[in-house]
């Protein structure tokens, strides 16, 4: 995805101030409003309630369902991010937005303004089909780009881009080993976790992805069987090593291997066979 220009995040900034959204809410709908060729958008993000979806002369809806001032505030953002992204040629396929807008002054007294940075001159190095993302990083020769709406993070480390699937982690930081070429961690509501046990999604080295065999897959997590009957059970079987499965079931919980639900659920069934 290109870089917004300087001109482009100024006024990105200035739409934020003017609707009273932070400059990371507005990027986050200007997405949606692009995903939805700037006549729909769905969109997530707390500023804006939660999930909501707008349409273009239709209806906006919010998780506050009855705070008719926030759906008037989205609705107004995302008529001129409408408007903003009809100016931009070749961006969207916004031929309906620019008839609908063509009569509208706002349109036609916006100064010609240059969102993106032009392919020529982005530096982009992650995918192209991922769009901006919510922080990036470099240090000792790695660097680092995370999209948390597509749940991806990339690390590109001597021209090596590694695409990763974040799961379901809610990623608050990074941090490096002080090594050139060190290995990165970042922290969620898991704790600490090593980037490498997150799935490889694709590898591309000098814009060029990789193909791998076997296929890369993430590894089949061992998960103590615990459909066993009680019959099956040892009798020998004590507190110790059930609190012990217990606290490794926690551990694959704590990794992200096991959901919540799955963890309560395996839980229950050991709890219930002493």
């Amino acid at each position: 995805m290109q870089a917004l220009s300087p001109q482009g995040q100024q006024t990105i900034d200035n739409i934020a101030q003017r609707h009273g959204f932070s400059t990371n809410a507005v990027l986050s709908m200007l997405t949606s409003v692009m995903n939805g060729n700037g006549r729909m958008a769905q969109f997530n993000h707390p500023e804006f309630s939660g999930s909501g979806q707008w349409m273009s002369g239709g209806m906006t809806m919010v998780s506050d369902m009855f705070n008719n001032y926030l759906k008037s505030r989205v609705n107004n953002l995302c008529t001129e991010l409408a408007q903003l992204i009809a100016s931009q040629p070749n961006l969207v396929n916004t031929g309906n937005v620019q008839s609908q807008n063509q009569n509208n002054p706002l349109q036609n007294n916006r100064p010609a303004v240059s969102l993106f940075v032009s392919p020529a001159t982005s530096s982009d190095w992650w995918p192209s089909d991922l769009r901006w993302p919510n922080s990036t990083g470099a240090q000792n020769g790695v660097r680092y780009a995370h999209f948390a709406q597509a749940r991806r993070l990339v690390i590109d480390v001597n021209g090596k881009v590694t695409v990763y699937d974040t799961l379901d982690h809610q990623i608050g930081g990074f941090s490096q080993q002080q090594s050139y070429g060190g290995s990165l961690s970042f922290s969620s509501q898991y704790g600490v976790m090593d980037v490498s046990k997150l799935p490889v999604v694709s590898v591309h080295v000098n814009g060029v992805m990789q193909t791998t065999n076997p296929p890369l897959n993430t590894p089949t997590p061992i998960v103590p069987s615990l459909t066993s009957s009680p019959s099956q059970l040892s009798h020998s079987t004590t507190e110790t090593d059930i609190f012990a499965m217990i606290d490794k079931l926690a551990d694959l919980r704590n990794r992200a291997i096991l959901t919540e639900e799955e963890f309560t659920s395996k839980k229950m069934e050991l709890l219930a066979r002493l």
